[in-house]
């Protein structure tokens, strides 16, 4: 539980954080991979490379981090939610897309496929834009074994994509493909939960999810040098509030909200043809596959803008690109696939939380 300082707005986000968090741990396990490497493990008490307090202080409870929550919730305003508001996973997933393009330090490309389809030649293009700030992705390249045919100029790429599995219950057809999933190496796990509570699911057993709950109750950590540091000069314990001190949750795949999120990170061009092929295999083994994977753009579907900079984001005055879609797919639909109405453009299914 967090508390805002001044102004008329909310005093905690309970009963509407739970989402945020979600999308906060999610993009904390990208920037980990980014900066630390896979191979990287915290371990309690010890002193932790200056990446991983970096990384932290993005998501400290302070209005002036910039993944904190008081971020994502005035940047959530431009995606029509005010403060306070739940959030669905394609509201999170928009949110931090428009928050990286502030993260000079990362120079995170992340990408929310729209429309169930992933567009190879979007992300590349999105990928290979050239950088004004260096790179410090050392730790991410021993992450992948790249060939020297690929460009080093890649920008390392968290890719979400938001889901509907179903109307009101995940379509068991789904399931297979959501497992191939999160087996894979690229794998984020993906955010998503049950009706009034979101949850961060990592992986599965059997026919149960594993996953984290961010409602569990952490005590409010700041990591300055006075925190971490002990009077006699060793480390204390107080980043344990960051990570899972006990094993995940447990949950029946029949529970799930069909209204998802997945995650997936390609630290480099080869990570991603690899995730591409991963990808393909997966979906070619599944009458019913989550969503497509194409090369090109479809013809219906308005040209691929580059998200020019920050001050494009800030106060949410330019208008999504599944919002031009949506006006040029429905103008063409008519004559291009014969459909007389229009389904719902929605992804995720608002609804008024009332738990987290």
């Amino acid at each position: 539980m967090i508390f805002f300082s001044g102004g008329t707005g909310p005093t905690s986000d309970s009963g509407w954080g739970c989402m945020l968090r979600c999308g906060q741990m999610v993009l904390a396990q990208a920037l980990l991979l980014l900066h630390l490497g896979r191979e990287w493990r915290w371990k309690e008490g010890l002193k932790q490379p200056a990446a991983y307090y970096r990384v932290l202080h993005c998501f400290l409870d302070q209005k002036d981090c910039l993944y904190s929550i008081h971020q994502i919730a005035q940047m959530g305003v431009g995606e029509g939610k005010a403060v306070g508001q739940w959030y669905g996973p394609n509201t999170v997933a928009q949110v931090l897309r428009k928050l990286s393009l502030f993260d000079d330090w990362s120079s995170l490309s992340v990408h929310v496929a729209m429309d169930n389809t992933v567009v190879i030649e979007d992300i590349r293009k999105l990928c290979l834009t050239s950088s004004t700030k260096p790179h410090e992705h050392e730790p991410c390249e021993r992450y992948s074994e790249q060939g020297a045919s690929y460009r080093s100029s890649w920008r390392p790429l968290l890719l979400l994509v938001p889901l509907r599995l179903g109307l009101t219950d995940v379509n068991t057809a789904y399931i297979s493909s959501l497992k191939a999933c999160l087996t894979s190496p690229y794998s984020l796990g993906f955010i998503g939960g049950q009706p009034n509570s979101a949850h961060y699911f990592i992986g599965f057993v059997g026919e149960e999810l594993l996953f984290l709950d961010p409602h569990t109750v952490q005590p409010a950590v700041d990591v300055s040098d006075d925190d971490m540091m002990g009077e006699t000069g060793e480390m204390t314990n107080a980043d344990c509030s960051y990570h899972c001190m006990h094993p995940p949750c447990r949950m029946d795949m029949s529970q799930l909200d069909p209204s998802i999120a997945l995650g997936f990170f390609c630290c480099t061009e080869h990570d991603f043809d690899s995730w591409c092929e991963h990808i393909r295999t997966v979906m070619c083994g599944n009458q019913l596959p989550m969503f497509e994977l194409v090369t090109t753009r479809p013809k219906h579907w308005p040209p691929f803008v580059l998200p020019s900079g920050p001050s494009d984001q800030a106060g949410g005055a330019v208008r999504r690109e599944d919002e031009l879609r949506e006006e040029n797919v429905l103008a063409s639909w008519p004559r291009s696939r014969g459909w007389t109405t229009a389904p719902s453009r929605s992804t995720s299914r608002q609804r008024t939380d009332s738990g987290s």
